[in-house]
């Protein structure tokens, strides 16, 4: 072989490797137009009430959102959800998810026989801590079924009166300081008397936006209040009740004191 045809042959060769991995790469797709791996869904946490216990009163309905969240290539599609509680409480609902991670629906508690969930009466041994079921679907057909995926608590509304006297009162004498808790009935639809409880008489003086806890006591058996306090400056009274499991907490709005 001459040495025209060796530089030849070698030129070809060269020529063949610079056009092989070209024509591979137009093979491959970009990764705007590759499939979505398919992948197990998963469900990462739920929201209730935007993180905020269920409270309700008496009369008036009460509606909140609850969201699933989690994940599934190629997303998350319908969810159906279920709420359980104490005493076989239960409402049902379902929805299509607004977006690949996030699915949402809407609840209506009703403290009176609710015609919205299959008339479902809401009764005093329902409050307490409840629990969020769920079946996912994914746009691929796949499900999964998650039990207690989230909690929250379906509290009974609470209401607290205050009343100090007297007003005005001179420095150094006696303020008696009285008051109520209450709570929501689901069974008789009326506020009752929360006995046994313990509650905070907090003051806060005139010029300050802090109240400070002055002394705790409990509730008699209607609910009522009363202890005693010297007068030492001018400033807001108030009873604050933290809440327990089955009832939300409340404070009362503060009572006015003018010491002369």
């Amino acid at each position: 072989m001459t040495r025209h045809a060796v530089v030849a042959l070698t030129l070809a060769a060269a020529v063949g490797g610079l056009t092989a991995p070209t024509a591979f790469a137009d093979s491959i797709p970009s990764p705007s137009t590759a499939s979505v791996v398919p992948t197990d869904p998963v469900v990462t946490g739920v929201t209730v009430n935007g993180g905020n216990d269920v409270v309700v009163g008496t009369t008036e309905r009460k509606s909140f959102t609850v969201t699933v969240h989690g994940s599934a290539a190629p997303g998350l599609h319908f969810a159906d959800v279920d709420l359980l509680g104490p005493n076989v409480g239960f409402y049902t609902t379902d929805t299509f998810c607004e977006s690949p991670t996030a699915c949402t629906t809407g609840f209506t508690v009703d403290p009176r026989r609710d015609t919205y969930n299959e008339g479902f009466d809401l009764s005093n041994a329902n409050a307490g801590t409840w629990y969020v079921d769920t079946l996912v679907d994914t746009n691929d057909g796949d499900s999964l079924y998650t039990r207690h995926a989230g909690a929250f608590r379906l509290q009974r509304a609470a209401r607290i009166t205050v009343n100090a006297a007297p007003e005005p009162v001179a420095k150094g004498r006696t303020i008696t300081v009285t008051g109520k808790l209450t709570r929501a009935n689901w069974d008789s639809y009326r506020y009752a008397g929360y006995t046994g409880q313990t509650v905070s008489l907090q003051f806060r003086p005139k010029n300050s936006d802090t109240y400070t806890t002055v002394k705790t006591l409990k509730t008699d058996g209607t609910g009522n209040l009363r202890t005693t306090v010297k007068a030492a400056t001018d400033g807001y009274w108030r009873w604050n009740f933290a809440g327990t499991t089955t009832t939300a907490p409340k404070k009362a709005t503060g009572d006015y004191v003018d010491v002369r």
